[in-house]
Formats: structure tokens, sequence, C-alpha cells
């Protein structure tokens, strides 16, 4: 075909749009059409240039509004999930029909705690006490790895794109952290309202909190990140305020503690205080607990600090275990969950089930204001304790292992690199994690996209960092993350 008959051919087909658009927008009052653009645009992406995908699904993830009890109690997040099942859909037909993929990461220690993870929700799947939920959680799960894990690995191997990965979350959060401020603030920055101002974007403040406390850590580390001009300097550190005032105003006390604990591992790390000393004094502070855990409770229960807008009185109710409802609440979730562990130990009752079952396991004294009959309002409450009762004694030690694997890798790939670049991102990609699953003692959210895309896509960064940036004793200037916008 020649160049006239091809140009020939795009007026036509661009006339045919705007004619049958005309006759649609006139006629009919549809405005449907419009959306076709884009539609075939996003097609065009995962046909030619699936990274793009990648990036654009991470700008998108926060921004996106969960639809829920669509059928079966189920729900799906748009428009994030729906392309995220796509980029499965075609990893895996690529993955069967070309039969290759990197050896490196596919064999890598992360890969392999996947993997486990992954074999072990399958088996409990088939022993599940409602099946349909729990394929469509394994699935769900796939639809979160398979795109932000092991093709992310592939994109991140070209290191401009981990750039663009944190920043391009970071940019529609901070319209997030805007919408939720405005509304805020529009309920004079009460306690009450606090909890839910962020939704339908996030649905409470918990999971807001934890993400806010991923992103302040990763922008933090630009601050330190060798070679960036003044400019943008000065502009990841207004960034970094913004996402401050925002965790604070969020008053997820989880998400505080969880930036406390990231650190205190950084000090640890930077003071090279060696593991054992760690590990002993861990163990001296649980047998201080077992040992005096009764005076300690009593301690605990004479707080009668609620919740509240002050930020010291805030801080204090975290630990009131007498009248706080949300902290009452997640002991009477453990308490459930363990009571299901103890009737299926080894199996549990299946992946994504515990909101479906706990209910009647639930005891009146332990119940709280917030609590249902039908125990129908969420999760466990913990990334330990919902898959000890999910899927049972095996379950949670799989994803202990997991988190002991993501850690070890960060740190041992921190000491080993080479450029202060890579231990930048390293460093601050540890420590989102520490970050989440301290949270995740807490808190559970893998289930959804806010957290998984974060989660899974640092432990990609891991995983490439130290297969392929550790060693090197300089960076390429056209992958260095510093030269993106340049």
């Amino acid at each position: 075909m020649s160049e006239r008959t091809k140009i020939a051919w795009l007026y036509l087909v661009a006339a045919l749009f705007v004619a049958v658009s005309l006759y649609l927008v006139i006629r009919k009052d549809d405005y449907l059409i419009f959306t076709f653009p884009i539609v075939l645009g996003i097609l065009l992406l995962y046909l030619f240039s699936l990274d793009k995908v990648v990036l654009l699904i991470s700008f998108l993830v926060p921004l996106s509004i969960n639809l829920e009890n669509i059928d079966a109690g189920l729900s799906i997040s748009l428009p994030s999930e729906p392309l995220l099942f796509g980029v499965l859909l075609l990893f895996v037909s690529k993955l069967l029909y070309e039969r290759n993929y990197d050896n490196k990461i596919a064999k890598h220690r992360i890969s392999i705690a996947i993997y486990i993870m992954l074999a072990w929700m399958l088996i409990t799947t088939f022993t599940s006490e409602l099946p349909l939920v729990s394929i469509k959680y394994l699935v769900s799960r796939l639809w979160f790895v398979v795109p932000f894990f092991f093709v992310a690995a592939l994109v991140f191997k070209k290191l401009a794109n981990i750039h663009w990965f944190i920043w391009l979350y970071i940019s529609s959060l901070l319209i997030v952290i805007g919408y939720t401020i405005v509304r805020h603030a529009g309920f004079g920055f009460s306690d009450e309202s606090a909890h839910w101002v962020m939704s339908p974007l996030y649905n409470d403040h918990t999971a807001y909190g934890a993400a806010l406390a991923m992103y302040l850590i990763l922008a933090i580390g630009y601050l330190f990140y060798p070679g960036l001009k003044l400019g943008k300097r000065l502009m990841v550190l207004v960034i970094t305020g913004i996402l401050i005032l925002a965790i604070v105003l969020s008053l997820s006390r989880a998400a505080w503690i969880s930036f406390a604990a990231a650190l205190l591992v950084l000090a640890i790390v930077i003071l090279k205080i060696k593991l054992r000393w760690v590990v002993l004094s861990f163990l001296t502070l649980l047998f201080i607990f077992i040992t005096f855990q009764n005076e300690i409770i009593d301690l605990l229960e004479k707080n009668k600090q609620d919740s509240s807008t002050d930020l010291v009185e805030h801080v204090q109710s975290i630990s009131n275990i007498s009248s706080d409802a949300s902290n009452l609440e997640r002991i009477n979730r453990w308490q459930a969950a363990f009571r299901l562990f103890d009737e299926r130990p080894i199996f549990g009752w299946g992946p994504g089930t515990y909101q479906f079952v706990y209910g009647p396991l639930q005891r009146s004294k332990e119940k709280t204001i917030i609590s249902t009959n039908s125990g129908d309002k969420g999760n466990a409450h913990s990334e330990y304790i919902g898959p000890l009762s999910e899927m049972g004694l095996p379950g949670m030690l799989i994803v202990l292992f997991l988190v002991g694997t993501l850690i070890y890798t960060g740190i041992n790939t921190y000491k080993r690199a080479k450029t202060k670049e890579v231990k930048v991102i390293t460093m601050t990609t540890t420590l989102a994690l520490i970050s989440y699953f301290v949270h995740g003692l807490l808190n559970n959210f893998l289930d959804t996209d806010k957290l998984s895309i974060p989660v899974w896509g640092c432990a990609a960064i891991l995983v490439v960092m130290d297969l392929y940036f550790a060693d090197k004793e300089s960076l390429d200037k056209e992958t260095d993350p510093k030269t993106i916008s340049e």
C-alpha cells in the first residue's frame, strides 16, 4: 500500500468516526463513542508497549473506585483491576506461546517464596468452605502478583521505570490527598470524619494511611538521591511535607507505628548492629511480656484514652484496650480468627472466607459497638492472623517466610550495592515494605489494589536491584532515574 493510499485511509476512518460521533451525540444523546479512542489506545499499548500499561496502572490505582457486593459478596476496583486482569491474560498467553522468561528472576528466592504462597493458596482453595469466594480471591491475587511482580520485574530492568513507578503513584496520591483534605476541612477536621473522608478512593483511613507511610518513605529517599538538581530536590521536599501532613491528618495510628518501625530498622542498619543483638533484644522483650503479661494487661486496661484529633491523646489511645472501640474490635476479630484456626488448623477455612464465616464464632463479651451479629464487616485485621484462619498454620508460616525473604534480600542487597543510587533505592524500598508488614500486624490490605501494587512492585524492585544493579560500579545515564525527566 502506497503512502498516499495510507493517508487516504486515515482520513476516511477519521471522517467516519467524526460522522458516527456526531450522529450518536445529536440524535441519540450518547457520548460513549468518545471512549473509543481511549480504549483503542490502551489496546495498542497492551500489544506493543506492555511496560506503559504497567506504569499507567500505577497512576490509576489511587484513583480507582471499589464496587462492592457485585455477586456473592465479591467486589472489583475500576478501572485498575480489569487492566490488571488484561495484563495477567496477555502475560500468561505470551508465556505459554513463547515459553521464555528471565530465568534469573524466575529462580530468585523471592519468586520461590511467592510460588510457595500461591501453591498453598491453590491447595486450600480445594478444601475451602466457600470455593467460589476462594477461587475469586486466588485469581485476584494472581492479577496483583503477576503484573506487578513478574511483569514489573522485567519492566524495572530499565532503572528509569522504577522512578516512573514510584512517582506516578505519588502523583495520583497527591490528588487523593487534596480531595481528602478539602473534604476533611469541610467537617472541621473532626475525628469521626477522618475515618472516611478519603472514600470512595480509599475505603478508610487505615488503607490510606498505609499507602501514605510507604510512599512517604520512598519520597524521603529522593531527598538523599545523588545528583538531583536543586529544583527537583525542593519539589521532593514540598511533596514530602504534603505526605507528612496527610499522614498526620489521617489519624491512622497503625501508619504512625509502621513508619516508626521503619525508622528503627534504618537506625539498626546504619549503626551496623549485629543481627544476634536484635534477635536477643526481641527475645528478651518477649520473655518480659510473657513473664509479666497479667501486669502489663492490667496496666493497659487502665488506659481510658479514646482516639482523638489531639495528636498526643491519639497516640495515647494506641494502647487503650479497655474502651477504644477500634482496638477492641481488632481483638474481637483476632479471637474469632483463633477459634477458626482451632477448628481447622492445617488447611483453614479457605482463602478470602474469613469475613463470611467468623460471625458465629464471636462471643458477646468480646463484641463492640461496631461488631455485627452476622460478622459481615471485613477481614481479620492482620496479614498474619488472617492467613492463619483461612489457610491454617502453613499459611501464616508462608507469609512470615515471604516477609523474612523480602527483608533479607533488601538488607543484603543494600550492603552489596556499589553505588549510592542503588543503595538509596534498595534501602527505601525495603523500609517501605517493612512499614507495610508492620502495619500488617493490625490490618490486611493485600487483597486490594491500593496496597498490593506498592507491595508487589517494591518486591520486584528488590529482585532487580539484587540481580542486575547491586554489583554495578556505575549506572548508565539513559537508565539513571535522576535523568528521566531531563
